[in-house]
C-alpha cells in the first residue's frame, strides 16, 4: 500500500529500496518528469542496499545518494572504502562526458573542522578518518566537484546530524555530513543554502539549497 508521504500527487516519485526491510534507501521527488531514471550503481556488493538513484531532464542529472556508514566496526568501514572508490569512478565517468551532475545525500563524512564539534576527539572514528576526508579532497580538488552548502555559507556550527545519546541535538554537538555536491559541468549556481531545524525529523536534519541557471 503506498503512503501519501512518499508518494505526493504534485510530484514524480522515485524510490530505490534496499532488500533488508527497513534499512538504508534512497528517493527522488520531481515536479518535472524526467527524461530516464536510473537505478543503482551497477555494483552486485551495494545495490541490494539502495543507496543510490539518479534521474535525468534535459539539461542537468540529478542523484540521490546514501554512503555507507563504518562505525560499526572494521567490515563496513572496509565496504564503505569499496563504496567510495565506485563512486569516485562514478563521479569521473560523469565529468569525462562533460554531463551535468548534482548528487545529494547523506556521504558519511566531515570534510573539515569546521564541519564537526569535537574535531581531535574524532580522528580515528568513522566519518572523520583522514583517507575518507582525502576521498572529498580529492573530488573537490582534482575532479573540481562543488560543496553547494559551502558555496555560499562559510560558518562554523552547521551540522545536519546529531547523536541520539545525550543532549547532542539541544548542545548542537553536531557533525555536518550530508552534502548537495555538483560537477564544474552544473549549468546553476547556488542562490542559497540553509539548514532547516525548526522541527526535528530524525537524526538528520533537512538540507535546503536554491539553484538558479547560470
Amino acid at each position: 500500500m503506498k503512503l501519501e508521504a512518499f508518494w505526493p500527487d504534485s510530484y514524480h516519485c522515485y524510490h530505490e529500496v534496499a532488500e533488508k526491510k527497513g534499512y538504508s534507501g534512497t528517493a527522488l521527488f520531481s515536479k518535472l518528469e524526467p527524461t530516464k531514471v536510473i537505478q543503482g550503481l551497477g555494483s552486485d556488493e551495494f545495490d541490494i542496499e539502495g543507496r543510490y538513484i539518479e534521474c535525468h531532464f534535459n539539461n542537468f542529472v540529478i542523484a540521490s545518494a546514501y554512503f555507507p556508514s563504518g562505525s560499526s566496526g572494521d567490515v563496513r568501514q572496509e565496504a564503505k572504502y569499496r563504496f567510495l572508490d565506485i563512486f569516485r569512478k562514478k563521479l569521473e565517468s560523469m565529468d569525462d562526458k562533460k554531463i551535468s551532475y548534482l548528487f545529494c545525500g547523506d556521504v558519511n563524512i566531515v570534510h573539515k573542522e569546521i564541519d564537526i564539534t569535537n574535531w581531535k576527539a574524532n580522528q580515528k572514528n568513522s566519518g572523520c578518518l583522514p583517507e575518507e576526508r582525502a576521498w572529498l579532497d580529492e573530488i573537490f580538488n582534482r575532479l573540481k566537484c562543488i560543496d553547494g552548502f559551502r558555496a555560499v555559507n562559510t560558518e562554523s556550527e552547521q551540522y545536519t546530524w546529531w547523536s541520539n545519546r545525550g543532549n547532542a541535538w539541544a548542545n548542537n554537538v553536531g557533525w555536518r555530513i550530508d552534502y548537495q555536491i555538483f560537477n564544474n559541468h552544473f549549468a546553476y549556481k547556488v542562490r542559497s543554502a540553509s539548514i532547516y531545524k525548526d522541527e526535528r525529523f530524525s537524526d538528520h536534519a533537512p538540507l535546503i539549497i536554491e539553484y538558479e541557471h547560470t
